[in-house]
């Protein structure tokens, strides 16, 4: 009986030790922490945008950047080379930025964003907007976003 017992502890301790070694993914808000830059951008569903691209008719995301990596602060620049720092706060499927100053035309200083895709380490982001954005015609942009660090 005492070997069974033996036996039984002994496995129960060696799955919980096995248990607790897998990799844990860090929260949405750290992982997100980060300077991006657009890889690909989709306008209404039409790409624009692809950093490997050579005939891209929006060559000017070439230098959008979205910087997270000071929470609660992000600056963007966009697509036009205007720069807009403001606030930021994230869920685990939405990035809402607010208070841009200067304020993106027709946006009232915010902008709302489903997170579509993040990676365990936060270098590739998706984000899909919740709104049209005046500056692009009142297209419904698609950010692939990547960062080095």
């Amino acid at each position: 009986m005492s070997t069974k017992i033996l036996l039984s502890t002994l496995f129960s301790v060696g799955l919980l030790i096995f248990s607790s070694c897998g990799t844990k993914v860090a929260p949405v808000s750290e992982r997100i922490a980060k300077i991006y830059t657009a890889s690909s951008v989709k306008e209404n569903g039409t790409e624009v945008f692809s950093k490997a691209g050579t005939s891209n008719t929006k060559p000017g995301y070439g230098s959008y950047k979205m910087d997270l990596s000071k929470p609660p602060t992000v600056t963007i620049r966009d697509v036009d080379g205007g720069t807009y720092t403001g606030t930021y706060s994230v869920t685990a499927t939405t990035l809402t930025i607010s208070e841009l100053t200067p304020q993106p035309t027709g946006t009232g200083g915010g902008l709302s964003f489903a997170i579509t895709s993040l990676s365990d380490t936060g270098t590739d982001l998706i984000l899909t907007a919740n709104q049209t954005y005046p500056k692009t015609g009142n297209t419904t942009n698609i950010y692939t976003l990547v960062s080095s660090n």
